[in-house]
């Protein structure tokens, strides 16, 4: 992460208090429903603000838009997911496998929600973009951990576009999300093994 990504994802970064973050998990928690009920065309931060019994006013000073609110949503889900716990001893191609089974899959269960999260999260805006970065940082991380400290640089960037581009391909609607991991476990095998 550059220092000017460092400095974009702390913008978003403010010290609350326990009663604003209860307030923010609400418009969060909404934001999901509404998306859910309603797809990114017709969530807006006013519908989601209403579902959680705030003033739009309030729900604006935490979200600077509909793509800040839903990139928030996915961000929270990918940050929640627990890490793979794949032997050590186990081969590279089995602990990547078993990452990006979890973060292939962790949308596969609500996929009106996860269209709309993830045309979010290419949307404009220095909180949408500080959102990419730390989603960006912490894919990246997840998938160097997995490879081990040995990793090759090349096989790291295929495997962060791999999944970039599966998610994406499934929020058009080109891949189903419950197939995304055996879609990423093809594409590791390749990268770790060579094609046959």
């Amino acid at each position: 992460m550059t220092g000017a990504d460092a400095e974009a994802a702390e913008t978003t970064r403010r010290r609350v208090t326990s009663k604003q973050a209860e307030v923010v998990q609400r418009l969060v928690d909404a934001a999901a429903d509404e998306a859910r009920e309603r797809g990114y065309e017709g969530m807006t931060v006013r519908s989601a603000s209403r579902r959680a019994g705030v003033a739009p006013a309030t729900a604006y000073t935490y979200f600077a838009s509909k793509d800040h609110l839903l990139a928030e949503v996915l961000w929270r889900r990918f940050h929640a997911l627990p890490a793979a716990d794949s032997p050590v001893a186990s081969g590279a191609l089995d602990r990547v496998a078993s990452a990006l089974d979890g973060l292939g899959l962790f949308m596969a269960d609500d996929p009106l929600l996860a269209a709309a999260c993830t045309t979010a999260l290419l949307g404009a805006g220095p909180d949408v973009r500080a959102l990419r970065v730390r989603f960006g940082a912490e894919l990246h991380a997840r998938m160097a951990s997995a490879l081990g400290p040995d990793a090759d640089p090349t096989v790291l960037l295929g495997l962060d576009l791999a999944y970039s581009g599966a998610m994406l391909w499934a929020g058009m609607g080109h891949l189903p999300y419950a197939g995304v991991p055996k879609a990423l476990a093809d594409v590791a095998r390749v990268l770790l093994e060579g094609a046959r």
